[in-house]
Parts: structure tokens; sequence; C-alpha cells
């Protein structure tokens, strides 16, 4: 039971254990609300006995209303199980679930970030977990309570007298086979209305995003139009889900409800034949005004539970995602990083490299340059292992990467990328990121080396300063010196700088190349830059147009063979002559 429980809700082994004993203590509590049922009959066939005879005792009182007390604490204690281990255990199954989709996301490729939206992400970290707690807190262990709790009743009340008790349960599968097997449209219905939801969730974090850009073109009034239409799209897919589920499970309720009269016609009918006695029908009658109410309970739960099945798919879909199985510990000699006949694509027929080879050896700086949409990125990613190749193959220092995990690799491995990610977090601890035991002298030289440290000291709280989300106190390129400080600091012998001047001015550009060239002994510097002057006294450039290597060499070489490189430098030139003329 445990491991079934374990497969089909994707539970840890303790979660599943939890869930069972969930449902163990909602079966006694549903069990334990039949305990006055019983007594009720016990006292009435007493108080029928005397009748027969004439007697004027009506039974022992002073039994009965002891008995009564005792059935009342067993409900209590009972639903006092049932609540704290139901409860209790769905928070910290939610707890551990959790930390296990953040374990895994973090050990992620980026290739499953590339096929899954963020929204779609954050959805289901956010939006699925937390159906996953209602769920698992009101609708499973009671789900299964009910059912198992009535089947003990139902089996008792068989034995007891197997007409009455067909009579009593002969419209539940009936009753049950109608939310039963609709599941395929409520399940059509719910899958639209996730998809409306995360339309709606994606829109909303779009609009977050770029709202300055939104305002800058003055396009508000229609934005705000198409997220109208997303919001009442979700709304009019949760109305039509939760329609179509009401209305079946309350057609199901409405025939179970049948059942009384089934008891009353078949319970009148074998008194007048002689055929059973007053107080088994009075029982039947009391039984049927009892159980009904957890089958109905177990309907609404059974329509619920079919929501559940898709938001545990698409937890699936990550805790079952595929990992990498590759090596936490390798060698190599040195720290060339050669492509040799590269090819890669993100989607499948749609190849962005195609048979790129070159090398970036240890200390030099080898410079990717070329037109926008050519792969200079793509190269940077696959050199630090973030996706496999699809052809050819990658070394590090003779070694293939490709058997090496991503993680284990990027100790050795310093990167800025074009887009700063900083944390609501003070300066020391940003910068600290790129090697946590770092003192804070450390930290301090990183800053200076990236040209940091004079609009730190100017900061309210110097190096204490909290930056907000993402930088959002300091400017673009004040974030992309604290990125670069943050890599210097790491110290690592390869580094990857994608644009990691796109954002300085030419007064900061010109520091921040000192301050790189500082670093190049002995290392593997890998530079992607849009800015031709940039990359002019680089050891090697590799220019990329189409996802192929166009030409190779050093400026001067580039240069003289007048190719695309050559064009790139003349344009960017022209560009820089260029000024406005007034009228």
């Amino acid at each position: 039971m445990t491991k079934y429980f374990q497969n089909k809700y994707a539970l840890s082994k303790q979660g599943a254990k939890d869930l069972c004993k969930g449902i163990l203590y909602s079966v006694l509590a549903y069990v334990s609300l039949m305990l006055p049922v019983a007594l009720l009959a016990c006292v009435l066939d007493s108080f029928l006995i005397a009748l027969s005879w004439d007697s004027g005792q009506g039974g022992n009182i002073l039994l009965y209303t002891v008995i009564g007390i005792v059935i009342l604490a067993v409900i209590f204690v009972m639903h006092y199980l049932q609540y704290t281990l139901t409860y209790m255990g769905t928070y910290q199954e939610s707890e551990r679930r959790r930390i296990s989709i953040a374990e895994k996301l973090r050990t992620m490729p980026l290739r499953f970030f590339h096929e899954r939206d963020l929204s779609d992400l954050t959805s289901t970290i956010m939006g699925d977990c937390a159906g996953f707690e209602h769920a698992f807190s009101h609708t499973v262990p009671q789900f299964w309570g009910s059912i198992l709790s009535t089947a003990i009743v139902c089996i008792v009340l068989l034995i007891y007298d197997w007409r009455m008790g067909l009579a009593l349960l002969g419209v539940a599968p009936v009753a049950f086979a109608i939310v039963l097997f609709s599941r395929k449209l409520q399940t059509k219905q719910g899958q639209k209305h996730i998809d409306a939801k995360l339309a709606l969730a994606d829109g909303i974090q779009e609009c977050l995003e770029t709202v300055q850009d939104i305002k800058a073109c003055n396009q508000e009034t229609v934005y705000l139009k198409k997220l109208d239409e997303k919001m009442d799209a979700a709304e009019k897919a949760q109305i039509s889900s939760e329609m179509v589920t009401a209305s079946l499970v309350t057609t199901g309720q409405m025939f179970l409800q049948l059942g009384l009269a089934t008891v009353i016609v078949v319970g009148n009918t074998l008194m007048i034949n002689h055929q059973t006695t007053l107080f088994s029908y009075i029982l039947f009658l009391i039984a049927a005004s009892r159980l009904y109410a957890p089958l109905s309970g177990a309907m609404a739960n059974m329509a619920e539970l079919f929501s559940v099945d898709l938001q545990v798919k698409r937890l699936k879909e990550i805790q079952d995602y595929k990992e990498e199985n590759k090596k936490k510990e390798y060698q190599t000699d040195g720290y060339d990083i050669t492509f040799d006949h590269v090819s890669f694509a993100y989607e499948p027929g749609k190849p962005v490299l195609r048979d790129v080879s070159f090398t970036a050896k240890q200390g030099q700086v080898t410079a990717l340059v070329g037109p926008s949409g050519g792969g200079k990125s793509t190269v940077a990613n696959l050199a630090a292992g973030f996706y496999d190749v699809n052809g050819g193959k990658i070394t590090l220092g003779g070694t293939d990467i490709a058997p090496i995990d991503s993680v284990a690799m990027m100790r050795d491995f310093s990167v800025v990328f074009q887009n700063v990610v900083l944390f609501n977090n003070t300066i020391m601890e940003n910068i600290r990121i790129g090697r946590k035991d770092a003192t804070d002298e450390e930290v301090i030289a990183a800053a200076k080396a990236a040209r940091c440290h004079t609009f730190i000291e100017k900061l309210p709280d110097g190096y204490q300063t909290v930056i907000g989300e993402n930088g959002s106190t300091l400017s673009g390129g004040e974030c992309q010196r604290l990125s670069i400080a943050r890599a210097l600091l790491k110290d690592a012998p390869v580094i990857l700088l994608d644009e990691a001047t796109a954002s300085l001015d030419v007064d900061n550009e010109t520091e921040i190349q000192e301050a790189i060239s500082k670093l190049v002994k002995g290392k593997t510097v890998l530079v992607i830059a849009h800015r031709m002057r940039t990359v002019e006294n680089a050891d090697k450039i590799v220019v990329l147009d189409g996802g192929v290597v166009a030409e190779s060499g050093t400026h001067d070489e580039l240069m003289k063979k007048n190719g695309l490189y050559a064009r790139l430098v003349e344009l960017q030139t022209a560009s820089a002559d260029w000024k406005l003329n007034g009228r």
C-alpha cells in the first residue's frame, strides 16, 4: 500500500507512510461516527423489548449514558489523531517536496530550462505544491477513509440482513459510476483551466518584466487589455471546469439519496410479509441517514482527485526528469579549450552551430565576435558544459567534457554572463558568492580590481549596503562590474566573459580590460564582445557567422584578409563617427 501511494502521488517514503496512517485514522474516525448509531439501535431495541413485555422498565439508562460518554471520547480521540496525523504529515511532506524540487532544479541541465517556461515552473513549484497541500490534507485521506470505513460498515450490515443491505447500497455503484465514467471530461476541462492559468501567469510576469518598455511606448492600455482578456479566459476556464465537476457530482449525490427511498420500500415490504423486525427496519433507516453523508463526500473528493492527478503529473515531470549521471572527478593536462567539429541545436532541425573548430589556449585571450545570432553565447555555454553537443566534441586540457558533470566542472570556470544576476543582499555577500570562504580583504581586493571600490565607498553603508532585488538600486554598469568582481574573486583557471563590458562606458571598459589583462597569465580567457575595439588586443579572434567559423586570427591578420571581421570593424568605426545633423 505504501509503495502504491509513493508511486501514484510521487511521495517520499515517509510521506507515503504518513498518508497510510492518515487513511487508517480517517477510517477509524468515520467508523467511530457509526458507534452512536449502534448505541441508538441498542437503546431502541431495549425499549422495544420492554414495551413488548408491557414492562415499566426502559433499560439501564445509566449504562447507556456511560457508553455514550465513552463513545464521545472515542470519537474525539479518533478525530484528533486523524486531524493531527493528516495535517502534520501533509505539511511535512510538502516541505520535503519543495526542498526536493529545489534540489532537483539545482542539478538540472540548462536544456531543461530552455524547454520549460519560467512562469510554468513557478506555477508548478508554488501553485501545484499548494494544491498538493490542500488535496492531501482535505481530500486524499478523507476519500480513502470514507470508502474503506463505508465498506466495513456495509459488510456488517450485509451480514446482518443482506436484503436490506442491498436496498441500502444498491444505488451507490451507479452514483459513483456517474462521476467515475466522466473522468475524461473532467480531466479535459481541468487541463484547459491549467493552460489558461499558465497563460495568465506568463502574461503577468511579462508585464512586470517589461513595464518600463510598455510605458515608454505608451502601450499601457493595449497591453492591459490583452492581460484582461487572459484573466477573463482563466476565469471562464475555471468556471467551466467547476461547473462540469459540480454538475456530475451533484447528479451522483442526488441519485445516491434514492437509497433512502429504496430502504423504506424494501423495509415496508419485508415488514408486511413478516420477514424482518421493526428493530432491523429502524436500524437500516438510521444507517441510511448516516452512511450516505461520507459517500457523498467521497464522490466530491473523487472529482478533486482527478484534478490532483494533473498536478501530480506536472510535479512528476520535474522529479522524473532524467538526471545527468556524469563524473564528479576528472583530470586535465592544462586548460586549453578545444572545439572539434562541434554541431549543436537547441531544437531538432534548427542547428545553431555547424562544424565549429578552434582552440582557446591557456595563457591567451580568445575572442568570439560576429553578427548577432551567430552562436557566440552558445559557444560559451557549451564550453562550460551547460549543454551537450549534438556532434563533435569539446575538450578541456585534452579531456572530453561530455562525461563530466557540469556542476563539478564549474570549479574551474569563472563566468560573467551578459545578463547579470544579483541578490537582495549586501554588496560584500554578492561578491563573495564567487568564493564563499573569501575574507573581507579578498572581497575588497577583487572589487578594486574590477573598478567597483570607488562607487561602493560612496554608498550609504559601503560594502554592507543592501542593493535590492537583482541590484535594483545600482546602475547597469555597476551591476556588471560587481559580477566581474565576483568572477575575479573566484580566480578560476578558465574565464568566460559573455559581453562582460556591454553595460560600461568607454572609461570603465578600458579599466576593466586592464584588470582582466592582469588575470590572463596562466589562464584560459574566452571573451564574447560586439565592440571590435574590445578585442583588438586578443591573442586570437574567432569570427562566427550563421553558426560556422567564418575566419580566425589576430586583429591585424583579419584586417588584412578584408573579410567579415574587417567589415564589422569598418561599420563600427563609421557608427562611432556618426552624429546628428541639425536642421
